[in-house]
């Protein structure tokens, strides 16, 4: 916690905590692109998250970034319980954003809300020299959250673009408001950029 200059983790004032406001732009370009959990069963259908058509855009812009600067690329992919919507051989569960044929690009599939919990993603995100990755996709405080915090366990830096994770609504929360309690979660370590329209890429240096 800060004090009431809003240094690194916010404050609080009258019982309210207020949070930094996120960054224009994040300060340097990340090498890689985490696509989380990004699958037709939470992003099409009946089971869709809330806005997914806008959230499909922004998933997109930020595939199309990465790819065309050389950045890595991994999918992960949720293999869910068989009664799921996202359950293994199912329709939701494949891709929404095919895998390109591409040295630079990587399906890995994972069980865990983490995706760093016994895939070798880490292992493999290390042996390509990436050092800054962004996170992106579903569900905002399941498999998005956790995957972060792996991450940073890690020792990646995290960017999150506020507009490029989702969730559903919870009981009588809102989606957004869900979405938003996720990210204050996290604390200050990741970095917090407002769009994804916000974050560039670039190839990884040597490992």
């Amino acid at each position: 916690m800060s004090g009431p200059d809003g240094v690194a983790g916010g404050f609080v004032r009258d019982g309210v905590w207020f949070s930094v406001p996120r960054r224009a732009a994040a300060t340097a370009p990340a090498d890689a692109l985490v696509l989380v959990d990004a699958q037709h069963g939470f992003l099409t259908g009946a089971e869709a998250v809330p806005d997914a058509a806008r959230l499909i855009d922004r998933l997109a812009g930020l595939l199309a970034a990465a790819r065309e600067a050389g950045a890595v690329v991994v999918h992960l992919r949720n293999d869910g319980e068989p009664d799921a919507v996202d359950a293994p051989g199912s329709p939701g569960q494949e891709l929404y954003f095919p895998v390109v044929d591409s040295p630079d690009e990587y399906l890995v599939g994972k069980e865990d809300d983490d995706g760093f919990a016994g895939t070798g993603l880490g292992e493999l995100l290390e042996q390509r020299g990436v050092r800054r990755l962004v996170i992106a996709g579903m569900l905002s405080e399941m498999c998005v959250s956790a995957t972060a915090h792996g991450a940073m366990e890690h020792g990646f830096a995290v960017i999150l673009p506020h507009d490029a994770h989702a969730t559903y609504g919870l009981d009588d929360l809102p989606a957004a408001v869900v979405s938003r309690v996720a990210e204050h979660a996290l604390g200050s370590d990741p970095e917090f950029v407002a769009t994804a329209a916000a974050v560039r890429f670039t190839r990884p240096a040597s490992p």
